[in-house]
């Protein structure tokens, strides 16, 4: 039988950061680490408190969403993991959560603007906000059918996986991913404190302007660009 402690450990510890970032309440959350040479990947059990977890809680399961090990149910988000990482070759972890801001402006339906260079260290975008699911998807395979929600709209608006590494699904909650787990829970914690610092500049001044295009460039290049210089 093939080893997936590997990715088991990974997925528990990932998502034992959840709660410490204040990305989560109660059960509300998950994360998922992926081993595309094995076409699997670990992921939370659905419903387990936090405190009670274990990496050998953690279910694998394959990019069809079947279970290949474990004794617990997997995350109910589990079908949505599996669609991302059958589709993007290049992700190996993906974080979902409903932390209160991100999740305020899926419910509002809107995109969140680029207003200051905290957001363009990481895009040069607006976060998109995918719209509500029609309801045959909805009466469908739900919670795979919100992973092709995620892809369609990606497509529509011609945006790269790798370039934005996070969305919001209208009337949800956020997505984020990236080439690690880490890095997929670093973009959530950074997409909620971004949604906090848009709702807040909007009180203080709902005609706030987009951030102008010089700051975009520089900030997002100092960090991402050929010359990047941010960091040791």
């Amino acid at each position: 039988m093939a080893n997936f402690q590997d990715i088991k450990q990974a997925a528990y510890e990932n998502n034992m950061q959840l709660p410490k970032l204040g990305l989560v309440l109660f059960t509300f959350g998950n994360v998922s680490v992926a081993d595309h040479a094995k076409g699997v990947f670990a992921i939370k059990p659905s419903g387990v408190p936090y405190d009670n977890l274990h990496p050998d809680h953690m279910v694998v399961v394959d990019f069809e969403g079947n279970i290949v090990e474990g004794d617990l149910r997997p995350s109910s988000d589990t079908k949505t993991h599996a669609v991302l990482y059958k589709h993007w070759e290049n992700i190996g972890g993906i974080v979902h959560t409903h932390s209160t801001y991100a999740t305020a402006w899926a419910q509002s339906q809107r995109d969140i603007p680029l207003y200051g260079t905290t957001h363009a260290d990481h895009l040069t975008s607006d976060i998109p906000c995918a719209p509500p699911m029609a309801d045959d998807m909805i009466k469908g395979n739900y919670e795979q059918e919100t992973g092709f929600q995620i892809l369609n709209y990606f497509k529509e608006k011609a945006l790269d996986y790798q370039e934005v590494e996070m969305i919001l699904v209208g009337n949800h909650a956020p997505f984020t991913w990236g080439k690690t787990a880490e890095k997929a829970v670093y973009n959530s914690a950074v997409l909620e404190t971004i949604a906090h610092m848009a709702l807040l500049t909007e009180q203080i001044n709902p005609n706030a302007p987009r951030l102008k295009d010089a700051l975009i460039k520089k900030h997002f290049e100092r960090k991402h660009g050929p010359d990047a210089y941010y960091g040791q």
